[in-house]
């Protein structure tokens, strides 16, 4: 029974990265079953048998990219002991995530802006009960630091959104122009984080 769901499992992760690929090359619009089932090589029968329709789908698929990315940066922020690492960590990791997972981030914004919850109303209007773990994890990694007294005196929540935002930002860096890499987008931001938390 668990080999079972095991395959199940490993089935459902290839419908939604086949998913993922087809809404960054032609956008939630044109992305259908069918061209999902062709860039994964199974039948549409099969999608339909994991997900009820493409709505389905697309929410398992912005589920997916979420953990994706908290699991990503979770990982990172942990291996460090002091908040001020844990801190450094958490700017490094999501940017890094960032440039390496550029169609993970092109299918988020596709679905977030396209997509509709069972309800009919836009993911982006969609008012969350639950924080963000990403948000959260920041602002304690925060409130921390200044309990420690490693950081200074400032709002977190402030500080917080400000940090979010830069990363969020960063997407729209060019990537074949050298005019702000992600390297040094990185070592600016971190230097302008350091101001404002000291």
């Amino acid at each position: 029974m668990e080999k079972q769901y095991l395959i199940a499992d490993a089935r459902r992760e290839q419908i939604i990265v086949a998913a993922i690929a087809v809404l960054t090359e032609i956008g939630y619009v044109s992305t259908s079953l069918s061209k999902i089932a062709d860039k994964a090589n199974v039948s549409t029968g099969l999608i339909s048998y994991h997900f009820s329709g493409k709505e389905d789908l697309m929410r398992n698929t912005l589920m997916y990219l979420v953990e994706q990315e908290r699991a990503f940066i979770k990982e990172k922020v942990e291996q460090n002991q002091t908040y001020m690492e844990k801190l450094m960590a958490f700017i490094e990791a999501s940017l890094a995530y960032q440039g390496t997972n550029r169609a993970n981030n092109i299918a988020l914004l596709e679905i977030v802006f396209n997509g509709r919850t069972p309800d009919n109303v836009p993911y982006y209007l969609v008012e969350v009960e639950d924080e963000d773990e990403l948000n959260v994890m920041l602002k304690e990694i925060l409130h921390r630091g200044q309990e420690t007294k490693e950081f200074g005196e400032f709002d977190p929540e402030v500080i917080g959104i400000v940090i979010r935002g830069a990363i969020s930002g960063s997407i729209s860096l060019p990537q074949y122009e050298n005019k702000l890499n992600l390297e040094e987008y990185s070592a600016k931001l971190i230097k302008s984080v350091l101001k404002m938390i000291m």
